[in-house]
């Protein structure tokens, strides 16, 4: 019964090291969990970043405003009939 008792204690104490100090040990368990957390933010906000780009760009092939807007904002175009008035700061 002695022997028996040992046994299971020695197996006990070889499962606790390998879950302390084996490769797969709990500590960089929750390292890896809290990687896994932190991409999966990353990926759902890159992913909504996807679904505005892919209404942005549906807009732009069908509506002639967006287009209008993205070139007077990226590219400082205007109408042929308007004036552009640029206004300097500090001098």
């Amino acid at each position: 019964m002695r022997w028996t008792i040992a046994i299971f204690a020695l197996v006990l104490a070889a499962l606790q090291l390998e879950l302390w100090f084996g490769d797969d040990r709990l500590p960089g368990l929750r390292a890896l969990q809290g990687a896994v957390a932190e991409q999966t933010a990353t990926n759902e906000a890159l992913a909504q970043r996807n679904t505005d780009l892919g209404a942005e760009i549906v807009n732009l092939k069908q509506g002639k405003e967006a287009a209008e807007e993205r070139a007077r904002s990226e590219l400082g175009m205007t109408r042929p009939d308007e004036v552009f008035f640029q206004i300097a700061e500090g001098l």
